[in-house]
């Protein structure tokens, strides 16, 4: 359940150095569309479309320090109240909330292990037009060094249903799977935050990962079948700037 429903991931978000090379390389590597808003209170944020609906957004860094990352935002009926109880269960608000035009009213914030969301609620626009279909976002998944701490926040601020596991617990709403929470392991450097990475469903995880290293991208991981039953098969990529995202496919019967 990828939508505008309460809880809900409503839109993935991706801050870049160079606008016009993540254009060229998620329009090549995804066929999305791109379309900046013109309007200069928005600093050239960008909309990603596919088949003429939105599917994801890119906008140049706001200051030099902001990492290069994908961000999710989550929907909310009211992100003050939503983003003051995430404060007191332990996030951090970074940013917000506040009224993006006439479009929503946004909150940035990290959970309690360090991984960076948004709130989002949805006026004019309320995220994503296409999701769960090919090019498109169909899963989330968190990596932190806390699990535990990390599924009794959003289960308790989001109301997501939890399916245990001692190494993935899935999480998702109305009986319906939308991501899964990984342990960053000793291997990963300190200095990596906790982080949530989106997950677009492609055709050919082998080929778009071909693909996108022809367009100067690296492989993080795979492309391999996950190990659990009917798993997918999937692939990590970092993009030329740096993002990482992951691609999969459902595995061949």
């Amino acid at each position: 359940m990828i939508g505008n429903a309460d809880g809900a991931p409503c839109w993935a978000q991706l801050s870049v150095r160079d606008l016009e090379a993540a254009q060229h390389f998620y329009g090549q590597l995804f066929g999305w569309t791109a379309e900046t808003d013109p309007d200069p209170q928005y600093g050239g944020y960008t909309t990603f479309s596919l088949g003429g609906k939105p599917a994801a957004a890119v906008a140049p860094l706001m200051n030099p320090q902001q990492p290069v990352m994908w961000l999710l935002s989550f929907a909310t009926s009211g992100v003050d109240a939503a983003a003051e109880g995430a404060k007191g269960a332990g996030a951090q608000v970074w940013m917000g909330p506040m009224d993006v035009g006439d479009l929503g009213r946004w909150a940035l914030l990290s959970d309690p292990t360090g991984a960076p969301f948004a709130l989002w609620e949805g006026r004019r626009f309320s995220g994503f037009g296409v999701a769960d279909e090919p090019n498109s976002l169909g899963w989330i998944d968190l990596s932190t060094r806390d699990v535990e701490a990390a599924v009794a926040f959003y289960k308790g601020r989001f109301d997501w249903q939890i399916w245990p596991d001692d190494r993935y617990p899935m999480v998702g709403m109305a009986d319906t799977m939308f991501g899964g929470v990984m342990k960053m392991g000793e291997e990963v450097p300190s200095a990596v935050p906790s982080h949530w990475n989106p997950f677009f469903q492609v055709d050919d995880v082998d080929a778009t990962a071909a693909q996108a290293a022809d367009l100067g991208a690296d492989l993080v991981h795979g492309p391999a079948d996950a190990q659990m039953e009917n798993g997918p098969r999937l692939a990590v990529i970092r993009d030329p700037q740096g993002a990482t995202f992951g691609v999969f496919a459902p595995r061949a019967s």
